[in-house]
Formats: structure tokens, C-alpha cells, sequence
């Protein structure tokens, strides 16, 4: 008995309830060992220091061996769209000598199809020329040019009558973003029907920037922003100049159009007429 009191004045918080306390159950041990091992494992997580040399040097030579080898810095690409007669050779130009006196290296490509002035150089409609290159697409153009003089000092390349090239987007996209050239590009966005003309549209989501020109209306001298056809061909892609098409505003595109079905209209029916009295006779 007297045992038993000491014991309580000694310890009086933990007596009353020392011989009533659960024994530890296999499920609570199993847990407080797997929060144990759970916790032991995240710190040596946390400390890579404790990791051999031979993991650490594993892990070096595996960031080298997936790092790339050489980084190009990327290039541009410039879009300058618009209709005929709108200054988009002369704006392309314009930018290109703007880059040589620079010091850049720089080469023009046109599309072989354009032979309304000269076949070897970029001519505007004020009748300025520069030397090109005049190519059938330009997939072609490293090979002509030379693959050593495009990787190491070709800067800047234009590209006049862009809409006429089919691998236009493809071309551009790997010259500003694989090899660091700067690309200018000029070509119409749109054709006598008012609808997207060759892939210049599809550059735009990938240009860094985007000049719509536009024209002097022959008609009333308004802003122009179409591109009208005088003739009654109607593929695509008919070459030609102010023989062949004007600019002029909406409100004559759409009345013009309507002037131009009802002439043709009218052509063709008196055609058919004199086919008629002729078989007659």
C-alpha cells in the first residue's frame, strides 16, 4: 500500500490510468512502420548527396547525352500581302536593302511563273530591278544557292510572288525556326474571286509580323483592297498586268463583277446568236 502511494505522488498524472492503457495493436505497429519507411524514403529523395558517385556521374551523362548538340538562335518572318498594283515587290525590296546595308547577306527568290518583265530579277511597276533567283519551288533553293553559303552566310531571303510557290509554308517555317534566317515574304492574299490565293495565308500563324497594303481604286480613287480581272478567262492563275487586272474598292468590286457577268452574258448570247444565223446560211 504504501508502495502504491509513493508511485502516485511521485507520478500523479499517470498513475490513475497506467494499468488500464491498450497494448499496442498489429494494425497501429503497421502503420507507424509504414509512415517510418514512407518518410525515410522522401528524405533520401530530398538528398541527393547521399546518392553514390556512380548514380550522381549516371545522371551527368545522361543530361549531356540529351542536351542538343548546337542552338541556333531563331529567325523572323515578315508576311506583306495585298492586292495588284498595291507596292508589295517594292515594299519587299525596300526591306531587303533596308537588311544589306546592315551588313546581312541576302538572296530574292520569285516564281519562274512571273515573266512579265524579267525571268532573273524582281521588277516593281516603277520599273526598279533586283537580281533574284527565279525557281520553279523552293525546295530547290538551298542546292542552287549552295548548302555551305545558305548555312553560314545567308541572313535575310525575300520571297516575291510567294503565292505562286506550293512549299511556301514548310520553307519558311524551317529557315526562321531550324536555321535563323530572317524571311521576307510578299505575294497576293487573295485572287479575282476574292478567295485565299496559293498558302500566303497560312504563314500568318506563324509570322512575326503582317502588312496588309492596299491600292487606289481605278474607278473613284478610294482605298482598294480587291483585285479585279478585265478578261473572262477564269483559272487562277492567269499572269499579267494592267491589261489584265485593275484594284479597285468594294463598292466597284461588286458592282464591276455584276457589270462583267451581265457583258459576258450578253457576249455569250450574241455569240450563240451569230452561231445560230450562220448554220442557218
Amino acid at each position: 500500500m504504501f508502495g502504491v502511494s509513493m508511485r502516485t505522488l511521485i507520478s500523479p498524472s499517470l498513475a490513475p490510468f497506467s494499468l488500464h492503457l491498450p497494448k499496442p495493436s498489429l494494425f497501429s505497429t503497421a502503420l507507424r512502420f509504414s509512415s517510418l519507411t514512407t518518410s525515410t524514403i522522401s528524405i533520401n529523395n530530398r538528398s541527393p548527396t547521399n546518392a553514390p558517385p556512380s548514380a550522381i556521374s549516371t545522371r551527368k551523362l545522361q543530361t549531356k547525352a540529351t542536351a542538343p548538340l548546337s542552338f541556333t538562335t531563331p529567325g523572323e518572318i515578315h508576311v506583306v500581302v495585298g492586292p495588284m498594283f498595291s507596292g508589295k515587290t517594292t515594299t519587299l525590296l525596300r526591306r531587303i536593302l533596308a537588311e544589306k546595308e546592315t551588313g546581312k547577306q541576302i538572296a530574292i527568290i520569285k516564281s519562274n511563273k512571273d515573266t512579265r518583265y524579267c525571268t532573273e530579277s524582281i521588277v516593281t511597276h516603277d520599273g526598279e530591278k533586283f537580281p533574284c533567283w527565279s525557281l520553279p519551288d523552293l525546295s530547290s533553293f538551298k542546292e542552287r544557292f549552295g548548302f555551305d553559303e545558305y548555312e553560314n552566310r545567308l541572313d535575310v531571303i525575300g520571297i516575291d510572288e510567294a503565292q505562286f510557290f506550293g512549299d511556301l509554308y514548310e520553307f519558311c517555317r524551317q529557315a526562321a525556326d531550324r536555321e535563323g534566317k530572317t524571311v521576307i515574304v510578299a505575294g497576293l492574299d487573295g485572287d479575282f474571286k476574292r478567295r485565299r490565293f496559293g498558302s500566303v495565308l497560312d504563314l500568318i500563324p506563324i509570322a512575326d509580323t503582317v502588312t496588309k497594303l492596299t491600292s487606289r481604286c481605278e474607278v473613284c480613287g478610294k482605298r482598294a483592297l480587291f483585285t479585279m480581272r478585265k478578261t473572262e478567262e477564269k483559272e487562277t492563275e492567269l499572269i499579267g498586268g494592267a491589261e489584265v487586272y485593275m484594284p479597285v474598292c468594294r463598292s466597284h468590286y461588286v458592282c464591276g463583277q455584276s457589270v462583267l457577268e451581265t457583258a459576258r452574258a450578253v457576249l455569250d448570247s450574241s455569240s450563240n446568236k451569230h452561231d445560230v444565223v450562220a448554220s442557218l446560211l
